[in-house]
């Protein structure tokens, strides 16, 4: 996450805020936000966001994860709010939904569903 610059925002129970601002080395030759820049700080979200509800110690694996494309990442910086969309001990549901950023003005570029497996030990 470094390399693209990326840092979480925000971190509460259940939910994690990633942002990463859209550099010219994260964008596709049409020049908007890489879909794979949308991806990993959605993942990331999502999975913080899964963290958050696990025991200190614990470590979450992304499973599966889909995403839908919404809109050209174009803007500032893309926002990623991850959430947990049901709890479990073997395997927690999660979403995350992610927002181009030019000032003010929130577009939404994507929504991520997925599956995260609590790791243990």
């Amino acid at each position: 996450m470094r390399t693209l610059g990326a840092e979480m925002i925000e971190i509460a129970s259940g939910r994690c805020r990633i942002a990463a601002p859209i550099l010219p080395s994260a964008t596709q030759q049409h020049g908007y936000a890489h879909a794979g820049l949308t991806f990993a700080i959605g993942d990331s979200a999502a999975g913080y966001a899964a963290l958050s509800l696990m025991p200190e110690g614990s470590e979450v694996l992304t499973s599966e994860m889909k995403i839908h494309l919404l809109a050209p990442g174009k803007g500032d910086r893309l926002v990623a709010t991850g959430s947990v969309v049901k709890p479990g001990r073997r395997l927690m549901v999660v979403r995350a939904d992610v927002v181009a950023e030019t000032g003010e003005d929130r577009v939404p570029v994507a929504t991520l569903l997925g599956t995260m497996v609590p790791v243990t030990g």
